[in-house]
């Protein structure tokens, strides 16, 4: 085998030659082999023996992913091959599959140009299939497709050639399908695939074999005759023919765009600034020799260097002691170490050019998609998540002495992992940690206890539920406490087309700045003077000033903004997270002297009047839902659609081929906690395989409200009966 130190040496001289570079990775659903075949390649690379690859699983490295048999957050690497006579680069990101560990996708589609799609032709598109091809294409990734575990066809559905390749053609029709439905409109067309033109290959990585158009062309081997090896179970022929890793190898290099061709239509979409800029055409064009641009997508934690920065970067060349801006900071940052990370091993290099994927040490206190600069620069596009924290449970220490190690770990876990929030409860002082399911909250639990060493008491999972409005209200007059100050607010509901402009990351959160902003929330459907009033975008809800000549106001503003803040944050019927709010100030009378409208007088009135709106307005709770995609066998067709109804699930649709029955069906989450991964599997023994995907909020049903309302508002400390209007209006 190959040796480590040499493959690195390779890799840091091939990467200055950004047109060998190729930054991929690795997506599909869940168990549908992406992690099997990242073997393939790192044996071809020489990083582990051939005859061990699909075993091995080396970018599973954490023994929890061990345990489990699943990949849980992203794996990093680069690999050097020889492809007919050039050296490439490819660093590799082999990403989860399971809808609980979405996150990790949605940050490794913005270090990558290209990805390669695994199907299960078997299973066929799924839901994550289609989630995060949808994240790819959202960050201008173009995609190629591997056809994983054929054999399945026929060993399994024991399907004739015509009706295999009937099968594999309608799958990459549906793939199709959606390269056009989600890509760039100038992409739709040129990105989708085809098995003529060389961006399909079917195979096993399992097996270790894959051919393409292209191999079956050099190696003058027919459909029919893989068909046959197939059939007869010739694993070492195919293997012989078709290697793997020469398929997609092939593939990659040939149909996935190096970061010199990527980065000039990916930029201009990822970062705001001006593309005439020094800076700007830095970027797009991969310089090199520029001054150093880059984004953080991933953050790990070494017990030896502390935190490990993991950046694309976009132009110049980082190396040791460069000092770096890193965004909404004014002071710079030093790095100390510049590494490449080999699956579970970082490596320390001398430099990582323009174009490449590099790993830092040094600098302090980043998260998921900090800008990192060399000169101040306009910051990148935040990462938008898909899925939402929807699950929480309270965590406590066993031993309260091991309360400031919990608190260490907590703070680690959520800069690795932005999709999981802590929160320290005002009411009872507990840690509240929020997870996109009970999967990703266990995960949690067992790497404070395994990891961190810190035995842990959790509580059972609660439902993250949001507050909003109906209707409109207001105006509504808050007053400050000493009674000098008014402001008078109104409520409405948001436009459902800007809560989709919000969930698609077309609106970012924070205080909007420039005219890009403005056109956004304007193409998002509020009217213009709306728009180019818009102070603050908090949880999906945004305060307007729409006041005309109104004095001092722009003296408090800072103070109303963290007055709205709050408001949102806990709202008033139960002191869950409001969402879909637009609050507006219309008017106000601010006290001339700054020592009488201070945060003590300014926060309390906003946050009074803007909760006595909402309560005017029809307040409500909207719940967390998910779609599940079950199959099951048919005799349990009509037991499992009634289960699902009793828990207030709503049936999309039902498909039948031959013996099996895939149910889609949407669930609210509270429905599906404690026993009923039991119930389902009790009622088809153990038959029912089910897949989730986050479905949004919808509004919880009038006759829960009132108990859900008084149950959380118990559990918060709070008295049962939810406030009134009046209460706030003092």
């Amino acid at each position: 085998m190959v040796r480590k130190e040499f493959v690195v040496e390779e890799v840091t001289r091939i990467m200055k030659d950004v047109t060998s570079v190729r930054n991929i990775g690795i997506i599909a659903h869940v168990h549908h082999g992406k992690t099997t075949l990242t073997d393939s390649l790192l044996a071809k690379a020489g990083l582990i023996p051939r005859s061990s690859a699909g075993d091995v699983l080396y970018t599973n490295y954490e023994a929890i992913e061990k345990d489990r048999r699943m990949t849980i957050k992203s794996a990093y690497i680069s690999l050097g091959f020889t492809y007919e006579d050039k050296d490439y680069i490819i660093n590799l990101i082999d990403t989860p599959g399971h809808v609980d560990f979405g996150g990790h996708v949605t940050r490794a589609m913005r270090a990558v140009d290209g990805v390669v799609l695994v199907v299960d032709p078997v299973e066929g598109v799924m839901p994550q299939t289609e989630t995060v091809l949808r994240q790819a294409l959202k960050e201008r990734a173009k995609p190629v497709l591997f056809v994983n575990k054929v054999d399945r066809l026929l060993n399994e559905l024991r399907l004739t050639p015509e009706q295999t390749q009937e099968r594999l053609a309608a799958l990459i029709g549906d793939i199709n399908r959606m390269i056009e439905q989600y890509s760039p409109e100038e992409f739709a067309d040129k990105w989708k695939v085809s098995v003529e033109g060389g961006s399909v290959c079917f195979g096993s990585a399992m097996k270790r074999w894959a051919i393409s158009v292209r191999m079956m062309k050099q190696k003058n081997v027919s459909f029919k005759q893989v068909f046959d090896y197939t059939a007869a179970g010739d694993e070492a022929k195919l293997q012989d023919i078709a290697p793997i890793e020469d398929a997609i190898l092939s593939m990659v290099v040939e149909h996935l765009p190096s970061p010199k061709e990527a980065q000039k239509y990916r930029v201009p979409i990822m970062w705001h600034g001006d593309m005439s800029s020094v800076d700007g055409q830095a970027m797009a064009n991969t310089d090199a020799n520029a001054k150093a641009n880059m984004v953080t997508f991933g953050v790990a934690y070494d017990q030896h260097s502390g935190e490990v920065i993991i950046t694309r970067i976009f132009s110049g060349t980082v190396k040791k002691g460069m000092e770096f801006y890193v965004s909404g900071r004014t002071n710079k940052q030093r790095v100390q170490q510049v590494a490449l990370y080999m699956g579970p091993d970082r490596i320390i290099v001398d430099e990582v050019p323009a174009g490449n994927i590099a790993a830092l040490i040094g600098l302090k206190d980043l998260s998921i998609g900090d800008t990192v600069s060399e000169n101040q620069i306009e910051a990148f596009e935040s990462i938008t998540h898909y899925s939402k924290p929807v699950v929480t449970k309270a965590i406590e220490a066993k031993d309260s002495r091991d309360m400031t190690k919990l608190i260490e770990a907590l703070r680690i876990l959520s800069k690795e992992d932005a999709t999981l929030k802590v929160e320290i409860s005002q009411e009872t002082g507990e840690h509240l940690i929020s997870g996109i399911g009970e999967l990703h909250l266990d995960v949690i639990e067992t790497k404070i206890r395994d990891e961190f060493k810190v035995p842990i008491i959790t509580s059972e999972p609660i439902v993250v539920y949001n507050e909003t409005i109906s209707g409109k209200a207001g105006p509504v007059m808050g007053k400050s406490p000493n009674k000098h100050s008014r402001f008078f607010v109104t409520v409405e509901p948001l436009p459902e087309k800007t809560l989709a402009a919000m969930d698609e990351g077309k609106i970012r959160e924070g205080k909007p700045k420039g005219q890009l902003a403005i056109d956004a929330f304007i193409e998002a459907g509020l009217d213009r003077p709306t728009a180019k009033g818009v102070v603050d975008v908090c949880n999906r809800n945004i305060m307007v000033d729409a006041t005309h000549g109104v004095q001092y106001l722009n003296e408090v503003m800072e103070l109303l903004i963290d007055g709205f803040e709050q408001a949102v944050k806990d709202g008033p019927l139960a002191r869950e997270k409001c969402a879909g709010v637009m609050v507006s100030i219309v008017d106000a009378t601010i006290h001339e002297d700054p020592v009488h409208r201070g945060p003590a007088q300014i926060i309390p009135a906003i946050r009074n009047a803007i909760y006595a709106a909402m309560l005017s307005a029809g307040i409500t709770l909207v719940e967390p839902k998910q779609n599940f995609t079950i199959s099951i066998p048919q005799d349990n067709m009509s037991d499992v659609i009634s289960f699902l109804q009793g828990k207030r699930g709503q049936i999309v649709t039902v498909n039948q081929e031959r013996a099996e029955v895939t149910i889609v069906a949407k669930l609210p989450v509270a429905e599906t906690l404690k026993s009923f991964s039991n119930d389902l599997r009790g009622l088809t023994q153990g038959r029912a395989v089910w897949y989730t995907e986050f479905a949004g909020y919808d509004k919880l049903p009038g006759e829960l409200q009132n108990k859900v309302v008084r149950d959380i508002r118990v559990r918060k400390g709070q008295p049962p009966e939810p406030p009134k209007p009046e209460q706030f209006l003092d």
